[in-house]
């Protein structure tokens, strides 16, 4: 079949929940992605923050190959290896003490929830604590993590949802102050959001936060999901400020392509939260799920994937700036490490389709924000190509 008969076969299978691109992928390879019809890709979305250590790594298929070899899944009834050794890297990297594995980012979400109420309800033993969550955040599509996003448009079809959650401003103190109440148990938000325009946390907002929390002993929730895993130049961007959360989300890059997500909790949260019976999961923390984390960690290490990302993105926002520069229709660029994004004096799904039918892979953050986020093995030259394509695209739009 062509590109036209999967697209048609699949529009009449799937569910539409999203408006795709007219693309049907055969392969990727390192930082290339390949169509069926053989059509080569710069890819600067690597599946969306998904895919790190790039396409068809040789080291990471080998260490999935060689657990689907021995077990793939037990349930959680049981210990495993691999989730083991997992828990014990990811408590390393990111300086929390409790790992709760899932299949996904969203599911980290519903954990952390869960865990951020349980801990009140033990401490005060009512059931009606407020969260407080940011407007124009992005925490995922299930009902609690739908709750606590941002966007009413998002959840306007779905109320009502879980109830006893109020929105502040992002990076504005004075508005979460003001939402605060002796019913508030947590305090979420993304250190750096991403689908709402990529707005890096301001460093005085979050101390001013975290203070804030232990006054009064509600719990900070940092979602990293995107940002995480190293895209800012540190393996989790709160280390970046030195404010540590109560409760940490992770998932994306986490296992590289395996749908793989956890959220963590320091041991004070987890001593007083969840216990036997207040949460479950039957694939998280499968052994196949725990050897992709296992192997992801270490390629972080042996090829040094923070320095790179220092390293790149510095340049890549010394050249962003200059295309900014350029064009009077790209109005600011923003980001940190390697999740950066220019804000547009109007939509830029052209500029993205346009990048697109030359071989460059974009993606949007909301209607007027182009959003960077490569693979972290990205090169100064992968740059330098984008550049120029995304100028090409750029210089042929105006003068149409």
């Amino acid at each position: 079949m062509d590109m036209k008969q999967y697209i048609e076969e699949a529009e009449a299978a799937l569910l539409h929940t999203y408006n795709r691109y007219q693309i049907v992928w055969d392969k990727g390879d390192g930082m290339y992605m390949y169509d069926i019809e053989g059509k080569k890709y710069l890819d600067f979305v690597s599946g969306i923050a998904v895919f790190a250590l790039g396409y068809n790594n040789k080291a990471y298929n080998d260490a999935l190959k060689a657990q689907i070899d021995k077990v793939i899944h037990t349930s959680n009834y049981y210990y495993n290896i691999p989730a083991i050794e997992a828990a014990k890297k990811i408590k390393k990297v990111s300086g929390m003490d409790r790992v709760f594995f899932t299949n996904s980012g969203a599911e980290a979400i519903e954990g952390a929830l869960k865990a951020a109420r349980k801990y009140a309800f033990n401490r005060d033993g009512v059931a009606d604590h407020e969260i407080i969550a940011m407007n124009h955040s992005f925490h995922g599509r299930t009902m609690g993590a739908l709750s606590v996003t941002g966007n009413p448009h998002y959840r306007e079809a779905f109320e009502p949802l879980i109830g006893n959650v109020k929105f502040a401003d992002y990076n504005d103190f004075d508005s979460v102050k003001a939402a605060v109440t002796d019913k508030t148990c947590a305090i979420i938000f993304e250190t750096v959001q991403g689908e709402g325009g990529i707005h890096p946390v301001d460093e005085t907002f979050l101390k001013q936060v975290r203070a804030l929390c232990d006054e009064k002993d509600i719990l900070l929730i940092l979602d990293e999901i995107q940002c995480g895993m190293g895209r800012t130049g540190y393996m989790y961007a709160w280390q970046r400020y030195g404010v540590k959360p109560d409760i940490l989300t992770s998932a994306k890059a986490l296992g590289c392509g395996v749908p793989v997500g956890a959220f963590m909790l320091t041991e004070r949260v987890a001593a007083n939260s969840l216990t036997s019976g207040d949460h479950g999961t039957t694939y998280g923390g499968n052994p196949l799920a725990c050897a992709a984390i296992c192997n992801v960690m270490d390629q972080f290490e042996e090829l040094n994937i923070l320095e790179n990302v220092n390293e790149v993105g510095e340049y890549l926002y010394k050249k962003l700036d200059e295309v900014v520069a350029k064009y009077d229709y790209l109005k600011e660029h923003r980001g940190i490490g390697l999740l950066q994004g220019i804000e547009c004096n109007g939509p830029v799904s052209e500029i993205i389709n346009k990048a697109m039918e030359k071989g460059l892979l974009l993606i949007n953050a909301g209607m007027n924000v182009i959003r960077f986020i490569p693979p972290l093995i990205v090169s100064k030259q992968n740059v330098d190509d984008m550049i120029d394509i995304l100028v090409e695209a750029m210089d042929s739009l105006e003068n149409k």
